[in-house]
């Protein structure tokens, strides 16, 4: 199985966590960054905790999602790679089809 299709089985479908956090990197942003990011966006119904995001972050730069853009300041930014919005593409796509999904059975009733 080629390296691209075994990160897709590794994270597909993604936790929220891994999600918000390849969502939030749109731009880079340090940890602290990604955080408030998601919290702000999510209207702190997700708070992602410093041992949460920074494990995370560890596993996605191990699997090439996510790559470290600056480390002055005492402050390491996190840029995506390309491979990582791939991974990231891929699991919005499922996501739409699964709220496709849910649309179509609720408008038709038989929920």
């Amino acid at each position: 199985m080629p390296e691209f299709e075994k990160l897709v089985k590794s994270y597909l479908p993604m936790t929220e966590t891994a999600l918000y956090i390849l969502l939030s990197l749109y731009e880079p942003r340090h940890g602290y960054g990604i955080s408030k990011y998601v919290a702000e966006l999510t209207g702190d119904r997700i708070k992602l905790g410093s041992g949460t995001i920074y494990g995370t972050l560890t596993k996605m730069q191990k699997d090439g999602l996510i790559d470290i853009y600056d480390n002055t300041d005492k402050r390491t930014v996190y840029e995506r790679t390309d491979t990582g919005t791939q991974i990231l593409e891929r699991e919005i796509a499922r996501i739409e089809s699964v709220y496709t999904n849910i649309r179509t059975v609720a408008e038709g009733g038989a929920i």
